[in-house]
């Protein structure tokens, strides 16, 4: 996540900073490893339901955001649930409470550890051995939490927290550093995996092109591309749809900026992708690399095959940083079904284009802050963690742009409060109509 908000704030205002970085990841993993001691010797100082409360306004401030919404409600209204319900859990503690928040976490660290190593061992992405340490480490972890000792579960939430916040505060120190040894100039989102070296994107620094329509994310999803038969809603939206014929479509991304840049890249002969050799070409080497072309619009492509199922767009970008981005990736042609695919090359696009987007705002710190609060932000950070241990696709590309679109360009603030105007919107028509004179 630390990475990421770090984009949005951009490095002009960020780089000559990593002093202040460095010194914030450090206190914040001094404070994760108090809060890890604290819980470790069973008689807690901090104690389970304060983490409890600060779940809870997150969740109510949540719930305010949902009322007050006039796009995507059932989504604002799920994410308050799930920040609301584990937070009454833990603040009431009732029989049994940590017994079962224990086995909970202890299940979610072992499902994520097990699919960072399935992950690393199948694709064989760059820098898969330390993916599949790290999965190994999240399975002992786990392993640690749904046993009792040394605690009785007592300490199971402040381990936790504790952990959580060591790996932030190691992450953001890591960070700081690399920050020092950048060019000056250089953006950040080399540090999340740009397709060029720093030096490249230093070079083509250039003032914004106000002159330019909205940056749209086209998305056409596994599903929506085949007309699949069978109903696999998880399979279908975030990895692959079979249609009638047996044949696996993975479906589609792009990128679109009007008039001139249009970036949707397809390997130049159909892989083959079916059931009995698509585990080989998922690997990350060399190996798979093929010939790719770029679709010249999305005029054309459509046309050619369907409408796009999904459309974000984005008001707030950076159309050079963008554009000198797309002058290096279209250089190459060169087309790698897992790491350098339609998807990856959009979130990469997406990441150049959205760089210092909360930077530019008046007010760069608060904006920061309002960021880091959201779990819009931390959710996308999640998303973009599991891309990268395997693969990004077109449903994982249409998620992480709907949370970005929120965290950039969230709606306008109202003058009423947003329980108000919840209330005025579910009021009869005719009990409406009666208060009128």
């Amino acid at each position: 996540m630390i990475r990421l908000l770090l984009l949005l704030l951009g490095s002009e205002l960020i780089q000559r900073r990593w002093r202040a970085l460095a010194t914030l990841g450090l206190l914040w993993a001094a404070i994760g490893l108090a809060i890890l001691i604290d819980a470790l010797d069973g008689d807690t100082v901090i104690q389970p339901h304060y983490f409890g409360y600060l779940l809870l306004l997150e969740g109510v401030v949540a719930l305010g955001a949902a009322m007050a919404a006039v796009s995507r409600r059932g989504y604002r209204f799920a994410r308050a649930a799930v920040l609301v319900i584990p937070s009454v859990a833990i603040i009431l503690q009732p029989t049994h409470g940590n017994l079962i928040i224990a086995i909970l976490l202890g299940i979610v660290l072992l499902v994520d550890g097990g699919f960072r190593i399935a992950s690393a061992h199948v694709v064989r992405f760059r820098g898969w051995k330390w993916s599949l340490g790290a999965g190994v480490v999240e399975v002992l972890f786990a392993i640690g939490t749904l046993q009792p000792w040394p605690t009785g579960y007592e300490g199971t939430i402040g381990v936790n927290v504790g952990a959580l916040l060591i790996v932030g505060g190691l992450a953001t120190l890591r960070i700081s550093l690399r920050l020092r040894r950048m060019p000056p100039g250089a953006p950040i989102s080399v540090l999340l995996g740009a397709a060029m070296p720093a030096a490249a994107w230093a070079r083509q620094a250039a003032d914004a092109d106000e002159s330019r329509g909205d940056l749209i994310v086209h998305v056409w999803t596994p599903a929506g591309s085949a007309g699949t038969v069978a109903w696999r809603p998880i399979v279908d939206r975030y990895v692959a749809a079979v249609d009638p014929n047996g044949v696996i479509s993975t479906g589609h991304a792009a990128l679109e900026l009007k008039p001139d840049l249009y970036i949707s890249h397809y390997p130049a002969q159909e892989i083959d992708r079916s059931p009995d050799d698509f585990a080989r070409v998922l690997r990350a080497g060399r190996e798979n690399d093929v010939p790719g072309r770029f679709q010249p619009s999305y005029a054309q492509e459509a046309a050619g095959w369907c409408e796009a199922t999904e459309h974000v767009r984005f008001s707030r970008f950076d159309p050079e940083r963008l554009r000198a981005f797309w002058r290096e990736y279209g250089a190459d042609n060169t087309y790698n079904l897992t790491n350098r695919n339609c998807s990856s090359v959009v979130a990469q696009a997406l990441d150049a284009a959205l760089e210092g987007a909360l930077g530019r705002d008046g007010r760069p710190w608060r904006a920061g802050l309002q960021a880091m609060l959201s779990p819009d932000l931390w959710a996308a950070g999640v998303l973009r963690r599991r891309a990268e241990s395997m693969a990004w696709t077109p449903g994982l590309v249409l998620d992480y742009a709907r949370l970005l679109q929120i965290v950039v360009e969230p709606e306008p603030e109202i003058s009423v409060p947003a329980w108000l105007r919840w209330m005025r919107r579910s009021a009869p028509a005719d009990g409406l109509r009666a208060g009128e004179h």
